[in-house]
């Protein structure tokens, strides 16, 4: 097997010798790092290569591998790039540059090398051999959370996860709870995925980017921010016969939450939802109304779907979030007649949106 060169050289074979050459003086000749570079690299065969020892994983993707290098959060063994007739481009040649700028070892295995080393799963011909990434615990962070007072910012989100399993399910979360701004994430430490590789490719390389944290005590932590004046609110299936409304904690539709004050949105297992003890410590459960007469079996969203309905409908109220206006800012052909009847049916029917919030303001 050909031994790994470093990212900073490329290599090949001429009569029978090794020859290197660095990065650094094609780059100065005006050469792309990915394109001829990458064709000198050697085809390395990792058939008898064992998969990542001595603590370290398979992270597989492109977005979950360029976002952990850019992170840098993990420690980063080797690069591996499929090998292909042609050179990189874009994120996958950025990919490169950055693994040669901190001296990471780049190899160059054929496709099925990486099936099998990545137990065939959707890799987009980009591994790394990396250090794992664990939730940091919340009691490293709790002093300095402690700073932020909950008048600070009356608009924070946290999202807080209770037991679930399905790594792509935690994966979907996490990319759903990034892209529409939560502020943290903590998770219950026991029966919960730990972030895995899986995680992070099904978050789409989210994982590596937003903060994560555990905690053994999540009753308690829940409790003690709403001695601090936050509003937890759990999340419940739509009511029905087998959901009985508790007496102590009212059920609202996620469409009439109104987010005035910080927040902890706390969602439940994939199958038991939240336990009792994590039910009791919310002062409010909000549910997703379904559009139909449901079957028995099909009354619940999956956890992933259901996540990204509610951290929607509390965003979309954050200061600045591009939702209003959306309309009047779509060019329309000033000859096409249906743009200004459409202009004026909607003036005169403002939707269910402008009636909820009027509903709102006038504290109904």
């Amino acid at each position: 097997m050909a031994l790994p060169p470093a990212a900073g050289a490329a290599t090949w074979r001429c009569c029978g010798h090794l020859l290197t050459r660095p990065f650094s003086q094609a780059t100065r000749r005006g050469a792309r790092p990915g394109g001829e570079e990458l064709g000198r690299l050697p085809l390395d065969d990792l058939g008898s290569v064992p998969r990542p020892a001595g603590g370290l994983e398979l992270l597989f993707g492109l977005s979950p591998c360029l976002l952990a290098l850019r992170a840098a959060r993990r420690r980063v063994a080797r690069l591996l790039i499929q090998a292909g007739r042609s050179g990189l481009e874009g994120q996958r040649a950025e990919l490169l540059r950055a693994a040669e700028a901190r001296t990471i070892p780049v190899l160059r295995p054929r496709r099925r090398e990486l099936d099998v080393l990545c137990r065939h799963q959707v890799h987009q011909g980009v591994c790394m051999e990396v250090s794992p990434l664990r939730p940091r615990p919340w009691a490293e962070a709790e002093a300095e959370a402690e700073k932020a007072r909950p008048g600070d910012d009356p608009q924070q989100l946290w999202l807080v996860l209770e037991g679930l399993q399905d790594p792509r399910n935690l994966g979907a979360v996490l990319r759903s709870a990034y892209f529409l701004g939560v502020d943290k994430v903590i998770t219950s430490r026991r029966n919960s995925c730990p972030l895995t590789p899986v995680v992070s490719k099904a978050s789409a390389g989210a994982m590596e980017v937003m903060d994560v944290f555990s905690t053994d005590d999540l009753a308690g932590f829940l409790q003690a921010r709403a001695r601090q004046g936050w509003l937890v609110a759990g999340t419940v299936g739509c009511p029905g016969p087998e959901i009985t409304p508790s007496s102590k904690i009212p059920i609202t539709h996620c469409l009439e939450f109104l987010w005035d004050r910080p927040t902890l949105l706390v969602l439940g297992n994939e199958g038991s939802g939240l336990s009792r003890e994590v039910q009791a410590s919310c002062q409010l459960l909000l549910t997703i109304l379904p559009g139909r007469q449901l079957p028995p079996g099909l009354e619940s969203l999956n956890v992933s779907v259901a996540a990204g309905i509610l951290l929607h409908s509390i965003c979309s109220q954050r200061k600045g979030f591009p939702v209003e206006g959306r309309r009047e800012q779509l060019p329309q052909d000033p000859q096409d007649p249906s743009a200004a009847s459409e202009a004026a049916s909607v003036a005169q029917h403002p939707g269910p949106s402008s009636g909820s919030q009027e509903k709102r303001q006038d504290g109904g």
